[in-house]
């Protein structure tokens, strides 16, 4: 078994693990195409018994939580993973990049697929310097389609980077920041889909649940008493993708790379000794400390996780969660229904649907506190 497996799910009330049962309708409408400003104005579904729920605002936070808790973030950052070019033809071709292979070798998600064979280049435009993140200058960025990727549907691409020059500097001259192939009517500047805390790159997609933070707000919860850790899993494309399986129990997880710090278990159980509960921010923070706690106890980790979490499974870390509203049939919203119940999480989305609240990566939050789980 992978270290980071999940641990099979029992049968038991609730825990219907058929894909179906985790779909729901979202109106068109109720996708949200651009952040709220400021961040914390957001709204939030406080879930805080398994039968009671209350409407409030994102910076009502500090009063929701309990001085000693302490709030796990992700510290993960976009990388501009979306590069523009054309084939030696002219062919338009756009290309996504998921996770390096080697220092200038990436698994890529690339249109128009089925015409780049192995042996195909591809030239890409540079960013105009008004959107360029770094100040040098390079002219021409090439890369080569080495082989396909039975798993994706993607392909290894290998860069021709010039000497002296890191990938991540290239990037940043010619890449985009992606955005979510639901959000098609956006206004928002790339640091908006950024936390205020990121820190380490390498994700393609951000933590949403943490979007919702300001500086200003991170120092209330401070002074409140509520302390903050750090874990990175750099977010892949796979997250947002829907479980194609019917049965979830054959459901192969995408792997993203994970590192739980030594300080921040250490955070964790101290936090555990004076009483304080531990409530992750996001999905990305609960697959991080839960499978880092895969052996039964939390460790230190640093490697690439593939934990898949639905009804059944048996909780470790995590005792509450702040996250936002998530795509029918996805593997967030199965690992959400584990913590609260699958019913009950339905019956709360179509609440929300009915209060007009705002679904996906910049929309609006979730709060589940710890006396509410299933």
């Amino acid at each position: 078994m992978h270290p980071l497996s999940p641990t099979p799910a029992q049968s038991g009330p609730d825990w219907d693990l058929s894909n179906a049962a985790y779909d729901y309708f979202l109106p068109a409408g109720r996708i949200a195409q651009n952040p709220a400003v400021p961040r914390d104005s957001s709204r939030l579904l406080v879930v805080d018994s398994p039968t009671h729920h209350s409407h409030r605002i994102f910076r009502d936070l500090p009063d929701l939580l309990q001085p000693n808790d302490l709030l796990v973030l992700n510290n993960t950052r976009v990388i501009p993973a979306r590069l523009y070019g054309h084939k030696s033809t002219g062919t338009p071709v756009e290309v996504l990049l998921l996770e390096p292979r080697t220092s200038s070798t990436w698994l890529a998600l690339v249109k128009p697929g089925k015409r780049l064979k192995p042996g195909a280049l591809i030239e890409f435009e540079q960013l105009p310097p008004c959107h360029r993140q770094g100040s040098a200058e390079h002219s021409l960025l090439r890369a080569k389609v080495l082989d396909t990727d039975e798993g994706t549907g993607g392909r290894i691409l290998e860069f021709d980077v010039p000497e002296g020059v890191s990938f991540a500097q290239l990037i940043e001259e010619f890449g985009h920041v992606p955005l979510p192939p639901y959000i098609t009517e956006s206004a928002a500047s790339p640091n908006q889909y950024q936390t205020v805390y990121a820190d380490h790159p390498g994700a393609v997609a951000a933590p949403t649940a943490g979007l919702h933070f300001t500086e200003e707000l991170l120092q209330r919860l401070a002074h409140r008493g509520i302390d903050r850790a750090f874990v990175t899993l750099h977010v892949g494309v796979g997250t947002f993708r829907p479980v194609e399986v019917e049965d979830l129990t054959t459901h192969k997880m995408h792997e993203e790379w994970v590192e739980v710090p030594v300080a921040t278990v250490g955070q964790i159980r101290q936090t555990r000794e004076r009483g304080g509960r531990v409530i992750a921010v996001g999905t990305t923070v609960v697959r991080a400390l839960e499978g880092a706690a895969a052996s039964g106890q939390l460790q230190p980790f640093c490697g690439k996780t593939d934990l898949f979490i639905y009804p059944g499974y048996e909780w470790r870390v995590v005792e509450g969660l702040i996250t936002n509203f998530h795509l029918p049939r996805s593997s967030l919203l199965m690992l959400v229904s584990a913590l609260v119940g699958r019913k009950r999480l339905l019956d709360l989305y179509q609440e929300a649907i009915a209060q007009e609240y705002r679904f996906y990566s910049f929309g609006d939050a979730m709060l589940i506190l710890p006396d509410a789980r299933g």
